[in-house]
């Protein structure tokens, strides 16, 4: 039974390199993506933002996808290149999304975008807060 329609949806930094160099970007990163989840009413069940990509996990909504991640992403290419004197591509290619349909499937999204800081080796188990 289908109850929700997700989205799967990561970038990648350019040529991998990071594109978020420390806790100002972060927080940028973050307070740009708060704002527009709530402009759009688009909820997101779950994210992680590691060095050189992000993933998230929003439910499809009234505002596409693509709208969501074009302000997302170029609003914070053009701050990050401003703070940081730089110019150019910031990320590598286009945003990835999957439609995900099946809820037994977004469960397995959750834990592995949660899971991920945990294998890519950045923090320990015990370092991650749970609710």
């Amino acid at each position: 039974m289908l109850l929700e329609r997700f989205n799967t949806s990561s970038y990648v930094g350019l040529n991998a390199k990071r594109s978020l160099k420390d806790s100002q970007d972060y927080q940028n990163f973050i307070e740009r993506l708060g704002t527009i989840l709530t402009d759009t009413s688009t909820p997101c069940y779950a994210w992680v933002q590691m060095t050189n990509h992000v993933h998230l996990l929003p439910r499809t909504g009234q505002t596409p996808l693509s709208t969501v991640m074009r302000r997302l992403l170029t609003g914070y290419a053009q701050q990050f290149n401003r703070r940081h004197k730089r110019h150019g591509h910031l990320f590598q290619n286009r945003y990835k999304s999957i439609l995900c349909e099946e809820d037994l499937y977004s469960l397995e999204l959750v834990r592995y975008i949660h899971l991920n800081p945990i294998r890519a080796g950045i923090v320990k188990d015990s370092q991650v807060s749970h609710p």
